[in-house]
């Protein structure tokens, strides 16, 4: 369908649009005019990403003279391709409507081990081995060595990428990691480095969050991107975390002893250098003098990861001259980890901040702020110069420099924290040293200066007014919206006591009493006699998962669950899962029914839908606190509290509700679907906790469902499954319309947007 909002014609694929996707497009039109940041919360299922990418693309054919680039940030693969999938019938529509002026470039960029085509390469069992395979053929110094030498091997797309040069061009088009590596491999071209090139030209880019938050990354892959640019960052009620992760660094043992040995390689091979080719050493003594870190004419095969701070804190002046020398600066960075090692020899927890850190660090080891601030840029000019491809090998020497770089530039916002043993292990020694991050705004900050519109969005960003907090930015735009339905096809309750009257909660004190334990499977195995197909449950930690799972087995709870459905567990295996996942779709395809057994905060909580028949109930086992001891935790807690006023209390919650949010949200992914969610706890029935839900979940929680034992949780899922067995009118009349047509839309822009009725 076709319709105007204001002076922007839409492209919609799709024959009827709800009020929602309609409301979410006006308010999603009024932050790009307005040139400023935006924030949405859209309930899940109702078609969050297309009204998004019907907006954005179809604002930019209404402004041909100033035509925006989108770039679009999801979390996994497996989203960014749904997302290329919509993006592509959206296309072929407006194509269809509008021809050729319709065409765009729209590429997916990932990392090598998704993108390579060359076999050999992808041999290498993981992406930072994937990533040396490609550096050992691609490099410029081993392409040199190739013509003398015929035995060395290259990268046959490579080559004929490069003798392509200025004609390595996609054709307009949407191309998923898929179409590009069949692109690539029919034209013999490499389709990581082509996707690379083409970021600059394209009109629509999906990557990952890293790609623009992590300083590393994003300074190769984004520092192209022109300030016309619309950010969207899709499923992005976790934004916080993953801020707060690109710009924090442990170090472990193993670390600095892995660091010895490369530096131990480093050394051998300045020595070959000096005896074989010194000139080369003096030529980059001399770069350095002149203030140049790096040679700026690195091709793309040669460039490394980028500083990890950000880019207006990089020092633009000259490396400091007791590093430049090679072998000086490798003296340097044997005595940061002869200090290292020592403040891991601690048996307390130590706490103190970056300025104290460094002012022992010179005192003890002599080595000043400022050295610390350049490690990592002359770790890789160093690298560059001796010629090293082996980059996965020496990862432990680059962590080292990472943290030195950021520990030497930053003095707010960051702690360094030594752990002897890790908490709920205390008599294994494990020691760790860990620079972290509490500053979310920090990593983001420059995504939110450098773009003209940044859009964050998700099903689950309640409470809304915490994130401009957190985030320290002021959006134009702020809204959540509600789910327009024809039939109530979500139920939550909240289950605060067993069959018995006694209560249940994972509280601390509570959590392993046998009685909660005995209701929390009793629970269960009432509902799989009634519920029909998937069941789903999260529990609130792996560990918390195991001993309830080990108990019910033990009184034979277990079995009573799997005379009904089997019972399929996530791990911490992602392979193992995987096939746990497979064959639990498959098991509620035959008709079988399968429960699944999942953590809050896992892969599973976080990626992977549970539609249809996949999921018709969802059981919440508990309240997902964030492990309240963590030292890290204790630190972000009371910066938060200091700089931002932000309470402890009101961020844990809001923390353990987004996430309970995100968990049983998997359930319902249409509005042709239906499901029951079951929060099992009975602090879910205090107002505090219980208002900090999204509102598209609160506005279906009846007042009589807020205190419900087993029995009565029963008696109402019967209920609700007899009614969702009706059929039912999709498009709604009675008032309540929730599918529009293209005549609909001509009415309410002339009457207004207030005549929708929900």
């Amino acid at each position: 369908m076709i319709f105007k909002i204001e002076d922007v014609t839409v492209y919609f694929p799709y024959d009827n649009i709800y009020p929602e996707q309609y409301e979410y497009m006006v308010e999603l039109k009024r932050a790009l005019d307005a040139k400023g940041h935006c924030l949405l919360e859209m309930p899940t299922g109702t078609g969050k990403t297309i009204a998004l990418l019907s907006l954005i693309t179809s604002y930019r054919l209404s402004r041909p003279d100033s035509p925006i680039k989108l770039v679009y940030c999801t979390r996994t693969v497996h989203e960014m391709e749904k997302t290329l999938g919509e993006l592509k019938l959206l296309h072929d529509y407006q194509v269809r409507h509008l021809g050729t002026q319709a065409k765009i470039l729209a590429i997916g960029l990932s990392s090598r081990k998704n993108l390579c085509v060359n076999t050999k390469v992808l041999a290498a069992e993981n992406r930072d081995s994937v990533d040396a395979a490609c550096r050992k053929r691609t490099a410029s110094w081993v392409r040199a060595l190739s013509t003398e030498n015929p035995n060395v091997e290259l990268c046959d797309y490579f080559e004929n990428y490069e003798k392509a040069a200025d004609n390595a061009l996609l054709p307009p088009g949407v191309y998923t990691l898929e179409d590009l590596r069949a692109f690539g491999k029919n034209r013999g071209w490499c389709p990581y480095f082509l996707a690379r090139h083409m970021v600059q030209f394209a009109n629509v880019i999906v990557y990952s969050y890293q790609y623009l938050l992590d300083p590393k990354v994003a300074g190769i892959i984004s520092k192209e991107l022109q300030k016309e640019s619309v950010v969207v960052f899709d499923e992005a009620h976790n934004i916080d975390n993953v801020c707060i992760e690109a710009l924090s660094v442990s170090v472990r043992r193993v670390t600095l002893e892995g660091a010895n040995r490369n530096l131990n390689k480093i050394r051998q091979e300045i020595d070959r250098f000096k005896a074989t080719d010194a000139g080369r050493l003096r030529a980059e003594y001399n770069r350095l003098v002149e203030g140049l870190a790096l040679r700026g004419d690195l091709s793309g095969s040669d460039q490394w990861l980028a500083n990890p701070a950000l880019p207006h804190d990089i020092l633009k002046e000259a490396v400091p001259g007791n590093i430049r020398r090679a072998e000086h600066f490798v003296h340097v960075l044997r005595r940061l980890l002869q200090y290292l090692g020592v403040r891991l020899d601690t048996e307390n927890v130590e706490k103190e901040s970056p300025v104290s850190f460094v002012s022992s660090l010179n005192s003890q080891a002599g080595i000043e702020q400022k050295t610390l601030k350049f490690c990592y840029d002359r770790l890789q000019s160093l690298m560059l110069t001796l010629e090293i491809t082996d980059t996965d090998e020496f990862l432990p020497i680059q962590t080292v420099c990472d943290f030195a770089t950021l520990v030497g530039t930053y003095a707010r916002g960051f702690s360094i924290i030594i752990e002897p043993y890790d908490e709920r292990m205390p008599h294994i020694p494990d020691p760790i040293l860990q620079l972290s991050c509490h500053d979310a705004s920090l990593a983001i900050k420059p995504v939110f200066d450098r773009f003209q519109s940044v859009v964050i969005t998700s099903g689950t960003l309640s409470p809304i007014d915490l994130y401009p907090r957190l985030l320290s930015f002021t959006p134009v735009v702020s809204r959540s919206f509600k789910m327009s339905m024809t039939r109530d096809c979500i139920c939550p309750m909240v289950l605060t006591r067993g069959s018995d009257q006694l209560p249940v909660s994972t509280k601390f004190d509570m959590r392993s009493d046998p009685g909660v334990v005995r209701n929390y499977g009793k629970l269960l195995v009432e509902m799989v006699s009634i519920v029909p197909d998937g069941v789903v449950c999260f529990f609130v930690s792996y560990s918390y998962m195991d001993g309830i799972i080990a108990t019910w087995n033990e009184t034979g709870i277990l079995k009573e669950i799997m005379q009904q459905k089997l019972v399929f567990i996530e791990t911490q295996d992602v392979v193992e899962t995987t096939l746990a996942l497979d064959n639990y779709r498959r098991a509620c395809d035959c008709g079988r029914g399968a429960v699944f057994f999942s953590v809050a905060r896992g892969k599973v909580a976080e990626g992977i839908d549970f539609d249809r028949h996949y999921g018709r109930l969802v059981v919440m086992y508990g309240v997902p606190f964030q492990y309240t001891l963590s030292k890290i935790l204790r630190a972000r807690l009371e910066y938060l509290h200091d700089t931002f006023q932000i309470k402890e209390g009101d961020f844990l919650t809001f923390d353990a509700l987004r996430q309970a949010a995100q968990c049983v949200g998997r359930v319902i992914r249409s509005k042709a679907d239906y499901g029951m969610m079951i929060f099992a706890d009975k602090r879910y029935s205090r107002h505090d906790k219980r208002s900090k839900l999204p509102g598209w979940i609160l506005s279906h929680l009846r007042d009589a469902h807020l205190n419900l034992s087993t029995d009565m949780a029963i008696h109402i899922a019967r209920e609700f499954l007899r009614k969702m067995a009706q059929p039912y009118d999709k498009a709604g009349t009675m008032g309540r319309k929730t599918l529009l047509t293209q005549e609909d839309l001509e009415k309410m822009a002339e009457t207004g947007v207030q005549d929708m009725a929900y």
